[in-house]
């Protein structure tokens, strides 16, 4: 399986050598310092050896060629080595526990170190981990061990190991190095999961006493939370009540305004039709009136003008008629009668009082009436006169007669006169009574108008007081609206905004009458439960309540990873119990095998005795300090050691053997072990060194017979050695203080030297 190794820049190879190996013993050759065990440590350098002194260095800048006098020092080395996996032997377990084989014709493995130390590893020029090398190694029984190279000086190392790393390189050997990964994966997993297990208890520990605080206070809050949950029910019901009473009353007020202001207009316009006209159109009347009553004193002063001048005439007519009697008595009598004084003066004084009382009336014929006293009185008058006989003349009494009719004309004119104004003044009467009839129909009119009037002034009045009142009415309503909408922010600050859902819930079946005082019980209620709210101290226990749920949500999960943490560990325990019973198992099985082999071999080595491996248990105290980290799980650990017995010889310690038997031995039991699990190849680097020329027959014949299973890699100096190999690699230093190689095909030097 194994092609060839390329070395770079490694130790004494400055340049790019290239060992083939196809034949299955190759031989390596060379005097002493010339690089033949420089090819052995290439093989462990690529293979992933992490222990630089046992590739006779100290740092990984020690691996890289230091430079001759030619040759300059270089700054990185680098070594490959090539498989051939056409039968896909190579594999590499996934994530899942799944085996996958790697599809290649050729794996090439390499590794490459630089100055600073820094090494870098690729699997067909794919840069991968060191884990990723040991787990595709492993899969063709190749470990870290290095159970396959064995070098000079170290041909014993199977002996001369403790029993619990010989154990580990008969696991390698047998391919058990897969599940030693894994158990050591899943334990590092495990103390990993430990780690974390405290760190999350730590934190659990840590939050602890802060949880119990914050419990306490949220237990509080929760108290308070059902005041809060309380109010926020009573509020829901008030407010919407509070809400659905204002709307109703401002909607009522607010149309019972509309109507105001409409009757008002109404009224207004009403108002419009008694304008200011009633009184000026009644001074007019009176003024008319006045006018024509003047008219009518025109005509009674006219009227009492012609009643004296009429009472004038007649008194005249009256006198002179009197005086002609009286004469013609005078005449008859020849006597003259004197009138007393008084009678006169009572005469005149009956005569002004008739005569002003005809004047004062308007009846034509109560001033007859006044004018016939008047004559009773003349009557009465010359009744009391006495005439001398004789006095007159007939010449007298003619001028008498003549007089006597000028004054009946004029008395008949002036008749007529004071009759036309006596008509006028009833004309005029009439006219002024019709007047004074329309305008008191007119005063009552205007009276009624006016009531009206006042009472639509009364009425405009009520109604303005009213709509006063209403106005006053609807500032409060406003003044409770802004009150309410305080009241809401106040509510959501309390309780928080879930309050808004009164907007849809259903208004309390209750009487109008009622409301009022439904609300004020309820306003009580709510500042009773919000003084409660706020003593409690809930207000701004948001936070409280937030941080609780963070430290309990924190604690919850951590509680969980603690859980799922405990569930891995307890799972990979499992893991790792099983892959130990496996491993347990096939270690049996497997040291069972090599103790047949191992015992075969040792015979013929020796010419008889016996060999064999068995268990011995070590104590865990007398272990390192990595099995006291397992201290309580598994008290002790298990190793190999070694049981001979020689032929004529009665020697069963490893320690009285001798170095010829020693290597005889330890080469017995690697023969051994590669017949159980054969590796792709076994490099032994000058084993035979110690042997005699009879031994080393015997060692050319197990070399022989070795070579059927795995590909030997011999470094050697023995000619027998030599002789059984196929192909021989010579090693030189050339002028340029480097190494060099020198190859030769036993086969074709036969063909070519026939």
């Amino acid at each position: 399986m194994l092609k060839n190794i390329t070395l770079n820049g490694f130790k004494s190879f400055a340049k790019r050598s290239s060992l083939d190996f196809g034949s299955n013993v190759t031989a390596i050759v060379g005097p002493n310092g010339s690089g033949k065990s420089n090819i052995v440590e290439a093989f462990r350098f690529v293979l992933g050896e992490q222990s630089i002194k046992s590739m006779r260095g100290k740092t990984g800048a020690d691996l890289i060629f230091n430079g001759s006098k030619s040759i300059s020092k270089l700054n990185r080395a680098k070594v490959s080595v090539v498989f051939n996996n056409t039968n896909r032997q190579f594999k590499i377990v996934t994530d899942n526990n799944n085996v996958m084989s790697l599809d290649f014709d050729e794996i090439e493995i390499s590794r490459e170190v630089f100055v600073d130390g820094v090494n870098k590893y690729s699997v067909n020029g794919t840069e991968v981990r060191l884990k990723d090398v040991h787990e595709i190694l492993s899969c063709v029984h190749v470990g870290a061990s290095g159970h396959h190279i064995i070098s000079q000086g170290q041909a014993d190392r199977l002996l001369s190991s403790t029993s619990k790393e010989r154990k580990t390189m008969i696991e390698d050997a047998l391919g058990l190095k897969v599940y030693q990964l894994k158990i050591r994966d899943a334990e590092k997993k495990i103390e990993k999961t430990k780690v974390n297990m405290r760190e999350v208890e730590l934190l659990r520990k840590e939050i602890a006493p802060h949880m119990k605080y914050l419990k306490r206070q949220v237990e509080k809050i929760q108290q308070s939370q059902e005041l809060k949950n309380k109010l926020s029910g009573e509020y829901v019901g008030y407010l919407r009540l509070q809400d659905s009473f204002l709307h109703d009353q401002y909607t009522q007020l607010h149309e019972k305004q509309s109507q105001i202001s409409k009757n008002i207009e109404d009224l207004d316009s009403v108002l419009t039709t008694f304008g200011p006209e009633i009184k000026e159109n009644t001074s007019e009347h009176v003024r008319a009136i006045q006018k024509e009553k003047q008219k009518l004193q025109e005509l009674q002063s006219t009227k009492e003008s012609v009643s004296r001048m009429l009472i004038k005439f007649e008194t005249t007519f009256e006198i002179i008629s009197q005086q002609t009697t009286q004469d013609t008595r005078e005449d008859s009598q020849s006597s003259f009668v004197k009138i007393n004084q008084e009678d006169m003066e009572q005469f005149i004084r009956n005569c002004n009082v008739f005569i002003d009382s005809a004047l004062k009336t308007d009846s034509l014929e109560q001033c007859y009436q006044f004018l016939g006293k008047i004559k009773n009185s003349l009557q009465t008058i010359k009744n009391s006169f006495a005439y001398p006989e004789n006095t007159r003349t007939s010449d007298s009494s003619k001028d008498s007669e003549h007089e006597k009719n000028e004054i009946l004309q004029n008395i008949e004119s002036t008749k007529k006169e004071l009759q036309k104004i006596l008509d006028s003044i009833n004309a005029q009467t009439s006219v002024i009574s019709e007047m004074e009839s329309q305008l008191e129909l007119y005063r009552d009119s205007l009276f009624d108008k006016q009531k009206k009037r006042y009472e639509i002034e009364k009425e405009r009045a009520r109604i303005v007081s009213e709509q006063t009142v209403l106005h006053e009415k609807l500032q409060r309503v406003r003044s409770e609206r802004q009150r309410f909408e305080e009241e809401i922010q106040e509510g959501i600050t309390l309780v928080g905004r879930e309050i808004l859902s009164f907007k849809d819930t259903k208004v309390l079946d209750e009487n109008i009458e009622s409301i009022p005082s439904y609300l004020e019980e309820k306003r009580r209620m709510i500042e009773r439960l919000k003084i409660k709210l706020e003593e409690s101290g809930a207000l701004g226990g948001d936070d409280v309540l937030k941080e609780y749920e963070e430290v309990t949500e924190r604690d919850v999960f951590l509680e969980k990873e603690l859980h799922d943490l405990q569930t891995a560990m307890t799972s990979l325990q499992d893991i790792v119990s099983g892959l130990k019973e496996t491993l347990e198992r096939e270690f049996e099985n497997g040291v069972e095998k090599i103790n047949t082999q191992f015992k075969d071999f040792f015979a013929v080595m020796f010419g008889g005795g016996s060999a064999s491996l068995f268990t011995v248990v070590i104590s865990q105290k007398n272990q390192t300090d990595d099995y006291e980290e397992n201290e309580g799980k598994d008290d002790v650990v298990t190793g190999l050691d070694i049981e001979v017995s020689l032929p004529q010889k009665k020697i069963k310690d490893l320690a009285m053997l001798s170095g010829g038997e020693r290597s005889l031995t330890s080469i017995a039991l690697l023969f051994a072990v590669t017949q159980v699990n054969p590796p792709p190849f076994l490099i032994l680097d000058e084993t035979d060194a110690a042997l005699d020329e009879a031994n080393s027959r015997r060692y050319g014949d197990m070399i022989q017979k070795l070579a059927e299973y795995s590909q030997l890699i011999v470094v050697t100096h023995n000619r027998e050695t030599m002789s059984r190999a196929s192909a021989l690699y010579g090693i030189t230093i050339g002028s340029d203080g480097a190494s060099k190689l020198l190859s030769i095909n036993f086969s074709q030097a036969e063909e070519h030297s026939k």
